[in-house]
């Protein structure tokens, strides 16, 4: 079977499920970062389910516009918000702050690249949408300054109403003849589409993938054996913070050996294995997405799959998002886990 066929159709299937998955969840616990990551998983069904059927039966306008809204704009951006709710009461929002801004900055480099291309971008566009960044990116480092548990409605507020504008200019921009684009191997890119429009997704992929990746990052080094080779304290709010992000992620790496020990003696968390998992599943597909935009397609579907592959695989090891397995949406268990491998 044609690759770009059954790629696409292996994680339109493993989204979609997943996201059953974590919808009943979120229906049993009414946790909101349930709730976001569920859209995410959706929009990445969504995107998926459009390679699938342009693959099958061949591409269009419509489906090239569905693809490049819920794909370019809409998987990290909410994956990440999910993230940024189970942190909420933490001083992550620092990192998110930090992120969009980098996001804005990237879509400079982003309008380089399609004057490269011989179709660049209006400079009133960039500097708009770096402009709108670092607002954003104020907004939430004043917010987690002052009131750390409102950062994750703020940065949804934000991420609605950018998703509603970019929704408005996706489906109404001009397409160039004949209604998409697709490369020499058949993976679509978003070459026939305005470069204005291009130049908007960066602070959506780059925030949103930097907010699931890093999460993950800290959410496995709060519980792993520790060994800190690098400590930092104080500092001014956003620098100090900055400052701890990476100090964390190079204690975090300091501290895979110890780690590793207590995984092989059965002694370690379960949410560590389960984040690092998630962590990879984030940065895989932001990887080969990347090198889609320098014309490197080949890994393109392929990144897609073993994302969403390493993402479940993380939430089925962590005993403490799958305490059971059971028949979505009924009270019908099929296999109890046991609660006591939450200790380990």
């Amino acid at each position: 079977m044609d690759p770009n066929v059954l790629l696409p159709f292996l994680s339109t299937v493993l989204s979609f499920g997943f996201a059953v998955l974590v919808a009943d969840q979120w229906l049993r616990r009414r946790q909101p970062y349930q709730l976001v990551w569920t859209l995410g998983l959706m929009w990445y069904g969504i995107g998926a389910g459009t390679e699938l059927l342009g693959g099958a039966l061949g591409w269009n306008e419509t489906l090239y516009r569905l693809w490049y809204l819920f794909g370019a704009f809409g998987v990290a951006a909410y994956l990440g918000l999910g993230t940024v709710f189970l942190l909420n009461r933490t001083r992550f929002g620092y990192v998110v702050a930090f992120s969009v801004f980098a996001g804005g900055l990237f879509s400079i480099l982003s309008a380089v690249a399609r004057a490269r291309e011989g179709d660049p971008a209006s400079t009133g566009t960039v500097v708009t949408v770096v402009l709108l960044a670092t607002g954003a990116a104020v907004v939430l480092a004043l917010v987690t300054r002052l009131e750390r548990r409102l950062v994750a409605p703020a940065a949804a507020v934000i991420l609605g109403v950018a998703s509603v504008t970019v929704a408005v200019l996706t489906l109404t921009a001009p397409v160039a003849a004949p209604g998409f684009h697709v490369d020499g191997t058949g993976v679509p890119t978003g070459t026939a589409l305005p470069p204005d429009l291009r130049v908007l997704t960066p602070p959506f992929n780059i925030a949103g993938a930097f907010s699931l990746v890093f999460g993950a990052v800290y959410s496995a080094y709060i519980f792993m054996p520790k060994v800190r080779v690098l400590r930092v304290t104080g500092g001014p709010p956003v620098i100090g913070a900055l400052g701890r992000a990476g100090a964390v992620v190079v204690n975090f790496f300091a501290s895979l050996p110890s780690a590793w020990r207590a995984l092989r003696a059965g002694e370690l968390n379960s949410r560590v294995p389960a984040t690092i998992l998630i962590a990879i599943g984030g940065f895989i597909p932001g990887w080969t997405s990347g090198l889609n935009r320098f014309g490197v397609t080949w890994a393109f579907f392929l990144g897609e799959l073993l994302g969403v592959i390493f993402i479940f695989i993380g939430f089925l090891v962590s005993i403490e998002v799958f305490s059971d397995v059971r028949l979505p949406f009924t009270r019908i268990v099929l296999r109890r886990r046991d609660r006591g491998a939450e200790l380990r």
